[in-house]
């Protein structure tokens, strides 16, 4: 009886504990784990021998190589390029291979190219006589490939198979690890006049003096990357997602017209015979010039130059090293200057290649750009390691290569150029630059991931742009210019992890976001030291390799120690946005007199219960507040805190101590997904200011809410979130205590005031 009387008396017992413990209640259904702090193991690859988990290359790590010999003929007044070319395949690959891929895009031009007809299309409400007849009456202009012969080493016809804008070559045997294969291919094709037909490379018509500017590039059969991700790289080219390439080395022979000036990727091995002998002598000068660039080819000459077309021929020779593609410019027209550049380790040379109709502003800019933006650029990553790096002046275009890159902005006819062109002249001659870091030498894959270097080299074009001149006004990079995109409609948002063929806003997504995240990390997540070590890290890892997002993903937190999966796992793989803000804030008076009426179940029971009393009690600022007296707290009129100050605290120590009056709790909310650090200023009544950075790990056990106290000694008449829009919040309406009217960031961003 007794037993069974016990026996109730603990059931009892564990029945009021359990009703008056929420812990202890019956458990509700399970859920799935969305906490958005969880690790990203779903959505990274698997770490393996050839890349490991610390974002490193692995032990069995291994890189094709494609090495290409060389003859281009430019015919300028049929405006066709003719080549032939012999290909060296260097199979390092662990596996056998049955056939090899090999990349047309310049297919993408021919006149049954299916990537005409993958956009959506409607009927225009008018046309000009031009654009009608050539949207409805000409032929498609035609400049796909025209292949002669693909042969291999003794001369034989090879079987291959054209599928658009790639050929796969079938190999009579497989070629085995540590193999190479040489063949030959010859070919022909239309050049397009790009500010017509539009691409990425062409040649740009003067009407004034009936010469042609040509930048030429993807000109040349060239090989697929064959990895250990993918495989074959054998994505078509359907014009947004770039290119992927492999390293070789590149002995090229280029034949333009004699008066024509060319330069291109790789060292020029003859211009001793194809500049004159006062050109070579200026050339040696700006060799040894490190101030200003010296005019190799004057305006003079280059309008000389102009005014005839040369029937007689000169070949420019080039070598270049390790680089994953080739490209030149050529023309009757070019103006052309250079300078050295002093790294750490040694000098390179900047230079640039302009008409007279980009002067004066080329002249007295381009080049200094050049200069300025591999030394920012090498502080940042590496030594820039090849030679030199040139700049060409073409009108619409903003297109790199290896050591070359074709750039828009020049004065109106009266040589007038606005602010919005010299800047965006500037801009864009960084930005294409500093393509030459990625992915020409940190060699990501354009054709899935136009964010691995379009947005790296967009947040390095930000430092850059700030380093050239205070208050640069850079397009992107600062938090807040992200705010329009990241609040806008979700149906045309994607993650950035979205493959470059299915972006609905192109430079928002894949230039503007990421580069905005990598400046909030170094900004406001990570501080510049360990931010800049890790980035570092990543780009002196795989300089000269291929990177795949994981490896940048897991370098950065390998070298800095800053677990960063909320990050990734938000801003990149989500269209989640930061919105935060100010939920409520109580203040609170101390007293010794417990209020009567107090339901504080931390009062009533918890670790209080196992404290020896009595207490001090703080009281919100609503009615028992007005009851006790409330008022700003004086230790020595609060007799427990005073006798246990005196008697616990020496007087030195006493000096120390700190002297809080008043006391906030502030309770932060988060109606946007993406999480974020809290920023907080407080604004006391004297008008002086202090700011806290709570780090993002505030939001780990409740991703909504957040509640922290603050103790001060003035008394606070503002309370602000985010004051210096450090973290892309898309709505600031909700970032002031008390509320007030204020503007977001649509109208901050333009220059308007909300009512």
């Amino acid at each position: 009886m007794k037993k069974a009387l016990y026996t109730l008396f603990v059931l009892a017992a564990l029945q009021a504990i359990a009703q008056d413990n929420p812990a202890t209640k019956p458990a509700e259904p399970g859920h799935a784990d969305n906490n958005k702090f969880s690790q990203m193991y779903d959505l990274l690859a698997t770490p393996n021998m050839f890349r490991t988990a610390s974002g490193a290359p692995g032990p069995a790590y291994y890189q094709q190589q494609a090495d290409y010999k060389m003859d281009i003929e430019l015919d300028d007044k049929n405006t066709k390029l003719y080549g032939t070319e012999t290909i060296t395949y260097h199979n390092n690959s662990p596996e056998a291979l049955e056939y090899l891929w090999v990349q047309l895009d310049q297919n993408q031009h021919a006149a049954d190219s299916p990537s005409k007809l993958i956009d959506s299309q409607k009927m225009n409400p008018a046309y000009n006589a031009s654009g009608f007849t050539r949207e409805y009456m000409e032929q498609e202009f035609d400049g796909g490939f025209k292949l002669e012969y693909v042969k291999d080493a003794a001369g034989k016809p090879m079987k291959y198979t054209v599928n658009q804008t790639m050929m796969r070559i079938d190999l009579p045997t497989p070629l085995k690890h540590g193999e190479q294969l040489s063949f030959s291919i010859k070919w022909w094709y239309n050049i397009n006049n790009y500010q017509i037909v539009g691409g990425r490379s062409g040649y740009e018509h003067f009407a004034k003096d009936g010469n042609n500017l040509y930048v030429i590039a993807q000109f040349y059969p060239r090989m697929a990357v064959y990895n250990d991700v993918e495989g074959w790289q054998n994505m078509q080219f359907w014009g947004a997602g770039e290119f992927a390439l492999p390293f070789g080395n590149f002995d090229v022979n280029i034949t333009v017209p004699a008066d024509h000036i060319l330069d291109g990727t790789g060292e020029l091995q003859n211009r001793k015979e194809v500049l004159t002998a006062d050109q070579f002598k200026r050339y040696e000068l700006a060799t040894k010039t490190y101030d200003k660039p010296v005019v190799i080819v004057t305006q003079a000459e280059a309008e000389a130059s102009s005014k005839g077309f040369s029937d007689k021929k000169k070949t420019w020779k080039f070598k270049a090293t390790n680089v994953r593609d080739f490209g030149f410019s050529s023309s009757r027209k070019f103006i052309y200057d250079a300078m050295a550049v002093k790294l750490s380790e040694k000098s390179v040379m900047a230079l640039s290649l302009y008409p007279p109709e980009a002067n004066p502003f080329w002249g007295e800019t381009s080049t200094k750009v050049v200069a300025h933006t591999l030394k920012t650029y090498s502080k940042y990553t590496f030594d820039y390691p090849y030679p030199k790096a040139i700049s060409v002046s073409a009108a619409d275009q903003g297109m790199e290569y290896p050591m070359i890159c074709w750039n828009f902005g020049r004065p109106d006819e009266a040589g007038f150029m606005s602010d919005q062109v010299k800047f965006g002249m500037i801009g864009v001659v960084i930005h294409e630059v500093g393509h030459n870091f990625f992915p020409m030498i940190v060699n990501s894959d354009e054709r899935q991931w136009t964010w691995m270097d379009e947005g790296l080299n967009t947040f390095l074009q930000y430092l850059t742009e700030q380093e050239y001149m205070p208050n640069y006004p850079s397009r992107r990079g600062p938090a807040a210019k992200i705010v329009p995109y990241m609040a806008g409609e979700q149906k045309f948002l994607e993650p950035i992890m979205t493959n470059s063929e299915s972006i609905h806003q192109f430079g928002s997504n894949a230039y503007a976001k990421p580069a905005t995240g990598l400046n909030m990390l170094r900004e406001t997540i990570m501080g510049h030291d360990l931010f800049d070590h890790a980035f570092k890290t990543y780009a002196t890892r795989w300089k000269f390799k291929h990177p795949t997002p994981e490896d940048f993903f897991r370098t950065m937190e390998d070298a800095s120690a800053v677990d960063l999966d909320w990050f990734w796992r938000g801003w990149f793989y989500t269209t989640d946005y930061v919105d935060m803000g100010i939920m409520e804030v109580k203040q609170y008076y101390v007293t010794e007199t417990k209020p009567k009426d107090t339901e504080d179940p931390k009062i009533k029971r918890g670790r209080f219960d196992q404290e020896q009393g009595p207490f001090v009690y703080m009281i919100a600022n609503d009615a028992d507040a007005k009851k006790n007296n409330a008022k700003p707290l004086d230790t020595k009129e609060v007799k427990l805190l005073n006798e246990y100050i005196q008697e616990k605290f020496s007087p030195e120590e006493k000096a120390k101590l700190k002297q809080p009056k008043y006391f906030y709790e502030v309770t932060f909310n988060k109606p946007g997904g993406m999480l974020m650090p809290i920023i907080v200023q407080l604004t006391f009544e004297d008008n002086t200011t202090e700011t806290t950075t709570f780090p993002v790990q505030i939001w780990r056990k409740n991703n909504q809410t957040a509640i922290r106290v603050f103790a001060t000694d003035k008394p606070v008449k503002k309370i602000t979130l985010d004051p210096k829009l450090l973290t892309a919040d898309v709505d600031v309406t909700n970032n002031t205590w008390p509320s007030e009217a204020v503007p977001n960031k649509f109208d901050q961003l333009e220059g308007k005031t909300k009512k």
